[in-house]
């Protein structure tokens, strides 16, 4: 049974196990060329995640759980990671050319193909109809799965297209 209203000095502290049942959606995950890279060149990552209002119950009261992006924790799939403030932008947003370097962009070494995943860490607070309360910690929602596949590319200078000399050098 759920109150109706509540004395703010009779709510209960709350911690991020006690909201284990409120669960931020998972955030997206794409790439930039989709699903490709160039070994030394930048890929683009580009996550995105907004801010979340779950109503609920909590302690047998009527709540709302508000989640809030505050980090972006990028998994290459190439051991190695980093963390912006930010999902990031695609090149055209950001006003530049394409294979540049972003914020959340990063350089694969080497060709494969590698699993890149992006974990959202998220501020916590929580309103009983009294305005929010801030809850201590970070609760991260992952999402994992998106395959970039990195290719080496060599270019050669010919002088006449594979139209007009199928047996030149890369027809």
């Amino acid at each position: 049974m759920c109150r109706d209203s509540y004395a703010v000095g009779m709510l209960p502290d709350v911690t991020l196990a006690d909201l284990a049942s409120f669960v931020p959606a998972r955030p997206a995950l794409t790439g930039e060329p989709a699903g490709l890279g160039v070994v030394g060149m930048p890929t683009n990552l580009v996550a995105q995640a907004s801010v979340q209002h779950l109503p609920g119950t909590l302690f047998d009261y009527d709540v709302v759980v508000r989640f809030i992006p505050v980090a972006f924790r990028l998994d290459h799939g190439d051991g190695t990671t980093q963390t912006a403030s930010t999902g990031g932008a695609t090149w055209a947003a950001l006003g530049q050319a394409e294979f540049t370097p972003t914020p959340t962009s990063h350089v694969y070494e080497a060709r494969g193909t590698y699993d890149v995943s992006v974990t959202v860490l998220y501020r916590a607070a929580v309103d009983f109809g009294t305005g929010w309360r801030p809850v201590d910690g970070f609760v991260e929602a992952t999402t994992s799965g998106y395959d970039v596949r990195i290719v080496e590319v060599h270019t050669a200078l010919v002088d006449r297209t594979c139209l007009e000399n199928p047996g030149g050098p890369g027809c």
